[in-house]
């Protein structure tokens, strides 16, 4: 029995020094905050304007010019009287394409547009990141990163 009751002092006078110079282990726990996005459809319904048809106008200097223009390029098909007639059909549809000028749609229709689109509903959460033990020893600070 004495001889253990030494054994055990012995053993507390030598790890004395070591536990003297590690001190304060500090545990902890660190978190993050986290956004988790859920997805989820929607219809969305849009009225759009839907042009229709053609509105014309008739420009009377463009087809002035438009059946020169066709007369100049008939003109040089044909021999003799058939020359006349080539020009003649070259000044004529060179007027009706000249004189023909588009305004743009005759009018417009509204319709609805419906689409399904996919949104995200958010919601923010926090969750376990990692944990550190901080200690001192010999005069160093060490910091040790562990998960559980």
């Amino acid at each position: 029995m004495k001889q253990l009751l030494i054994a055990l002092s012995l053993v507390a006078v030598t790890a004395s020094p070591a536990l003297a110079h590690t001190s304060n282990l500090n545990v902890q726990d660190h978190y993050k905050t986290i956004i988790k996005q859920v997805p989820y459809n929607v219809e969305v319904c849009k009225y759009i304007k839907i042009p229709y048809g053609t509105s014309k106008e008739f420009d009377k200097e463009s087809a002035i010019i438009g059946g020169l223009i066709g007369g100049v390029i008939g003109n040089q098909f044909g021999k003799g009287s058939g020359k006349e007639a080539a020009t003649g059909v070259g000044a004529l549809t060179g007027a009706i394409i000249g004189g023909t000028k588009d305004k743009g749609p005759a009018g417009y229709r509204t319709e609805e547009k419906c689409s399904v689109e996919t949104r995200y509903k958010e919601s923010e959460a926090e969750v376990y990141s990692h944990s550190t033990a901080t200690f001192w020893h010999e005069g160093k600070e060490h910091i040790v990163k562990f998960f559980k």
